[in-house]
């Protein structure tokens, strides 16, 4: 299979059913089987997808890719111990970075529930089509693709699980921020806009929010 055809829910779903990282082998670029250059957009998928890891607290280096010709047999040996040597050093998924069990799944969730928006925004907005992988990498530490990624998508990533975590009982804004690793200013923003678009309401005898 074409590592083009690797979608970002592929990805998901194996950190949400236990996966400690996620590996992806792929053609060299230039030397791709079809005509698509396919391993040119498991690369920019990648890269979002080290970017959505981060941003909900997950070590982006969990999800590894890596160029492998069918005829380097030694090569993709090496980088198969190497990364089991990182993923032993990261320690168990959600663990390693000091996240329960309940939050990994909410903010795993949250991600999922949001791929057909990503995907929509990301063939709209953010695909770019470069011819060196180190263009890609450029990109993507760019100040640019960083103000596209707050402006489209960390913000509805948030309410997402905001969304998911008050699914369970209504909680006071402090909590949520607690609870989700969030800025307590972010929280009442997102909190806000929520309200006004008829997502959540705010208890005044309980002093909490709840969903609408």
């Amino acid at each position: 299979m074409c590592t083009g055809r690797v979608d970002l829910s592929f990805v998901l779903r194996a950190f949400t059913n236990g996966a400690d990282g996620v590996y992806v082998g792929g053609c060299w670029p230039g030397e791709c089987h079809y005509v698509t250059e396919g391993n040119y957009d498991a690369l920019f998928n990648m890269h979002l997808g080290r970017k959505l890891l981060e941003y909900i607290g997950l070590n982006p280096k969990r999800l590894r890719l890596e160029w492998t010709a069918s005829s380097e047999g030694t090569r993709y040996a090496e980088v198969m111990n190497d990364f089991g040597k990182q993923l032993k050093e990261f320690g168990p998924l959600g663990e390693g970075e000091g996240l329960d069990d309940s939050l990994l799944q909410l903010k795993l969730e949250a991600v999922t529930k949001l791929i057909p928006y990503i995907k929509l925004v990301e063939r709209e907005r953010l695909r770019v089509r470069f011819d060196k992988q180190e263009k890609y990498d450029e990109y993507f530490a760019s100040d640019e693709f960083s103000r596209l990624f707050e402006e489209l998508i960390a913000d509805k990533l948030a309410i997402s699980q905001i969304m998911l975590l008050l699914q369970g009982s209504p909680l006071p804004a402090r909590e949520i921020a607690t609870g989700l690793g969030l800025k307590p200013a972010a929280v009442s923003r997102y909190l806000n806009s929520s309200s006004e678009r008829g997502l959540v309401k705010f208890d005044e005898e309980l002093k909490r929010y709840a969903l609408a």
